[in-house]
């Protein structure tokens, strides 16, 4: 009953949310904060679960045990659900044409079903997600052009209807689905179970018939309720806060090198945060970490058609 009741409350969210503290309203002629662009952008997110360890297949912080040491993360993921509240990070760059928004979904544990893998197939700490490329077009909070997500060592590319970019370097890999929440049109994204590869969502049910679907909210991080849950709200946290995820990029208890976590179970130090993502194969000229330091080049170069695009930052806190 819980779960039919939180069903029909997302359904009626789309056009319900109007007074939700997600939806800002404010003059046309003010600039955006950053928060308010990380929040009108942020994505409805569509987390796939194995039914032989759903829980492990929970978005969370990197701190949700109460530390910021990483090589724990594995083990206390299992000590108690109640930490596994749904969060996302997000850092916002911008140019003079454009603002570049990034979303990292953290999991304690990238995993794979025991005895049919081995301790290469699995890691401690996962983080992956997307760009999102928003032009700043007069409007507050701008126009959505294009979305580059984060599939293990492989970037794909997504534009949303309407959108003028084509290929570039890269091949576009589809459409992104808009879907209405909390008073504005969002992007989609999918993690698959277990690995958490991210994509665009293809707008078909969870392989297997049971997953997560994680809504934005300004102020509510919850926990599931079960692997099978279609309406979870989760919270933003800024990337860059004080005492946050930057502020620990030299900490040993958290990396074990640039932009890589510590981790010993499984396959040792294998998870990256933003500042560390990297496509094996787009070419040498675009170094790891561009995704999150220096998007407005990866954009740039992925797509083609991208009309007026400056790749001067007017505001980028990653150096």
């Amino acid at each position: 009953m819980r779960r039919l009741a939180r069903v029909a409350a997302a359904a009626a969210a789309g056009v319900a949310l109007a007074a939700s503290s997600l939806l800002v309203t404010a003059s046309p002629a003010m600039a955006a904060t950053n928060a308010e662009l990380a929040a009108r952008w942020a994505p409805v997110h569509y987390q796939d679960t194995d039914s032989t360890d759903y829980d492990a297949d929970y978005l969370t912080r990197i701190d949700f045990d109460g530390d910021w040491s990483t090589i724990n993360n594995w083990d206390r993921q299992d000590d108690s659900l109640s930490w596994l509240t749904g969060w996302s990070y997000y850092s916002v760059v911008s140019t003079s044409t454009h603002w570049f928004i990034v979303y990292g979904y953290y999991h304690p544990r990238d995993w794979c079903d025991w005895p049919y893998c081995d301790s290469t197939d699995s890691h401690e700490n996962d983080m992956e997600g997307a760009l999102l490329t928003v032009r700043r077009d007069g409007s507050y909070y701008g126009r959505f052009e294009a979305m580059v997500t984060v599939f293990h060592t492989n970037f794909y590319s997504f534009t949303p209807s309407g959108s003028p970019y084509t290929n570039g370097r890269e091949t576009i890999d589809g459409r992104v689905i808009m879907q209405s929440y909390g008073g504005f049109s969002r992007p989609t994204t999918f993690q698959e179970a277990k690995g958490h590869g991210c994509k665009a969502w293809n707008g078909t049910n969870f392989p297997g018939g049971d997953g997560v679907i994680y809504y934005p909210d300004a102020g509510t991080a919850e926990v599931p309720s079960s692997g099978n849950d279609r309406f979870v709200r989760y919270r933003l946290t800024n990337i860059f806060a004080s005492g946050g995820l930057w502020a620990h990029r030299y900490d040993s208890a958290t990396f074990a090198s640039w932009g890589t976590f510590r981790g010993d179970n499984g396959k040792d130090n294998a998870a990256n945060a933003p500042w560390g993502w990297d496509d094996g194969n787009d070419g040498s000229d675009l170094q790891r970490g561009l995704l999150a330091t220096d998007p407005a080049k990866l954009v740039s170069i992925y797509f083609g058609n991208e009309g007026a695009f400056s790749r001067t930052y007017t505001s980028n806190n990653y150096g």
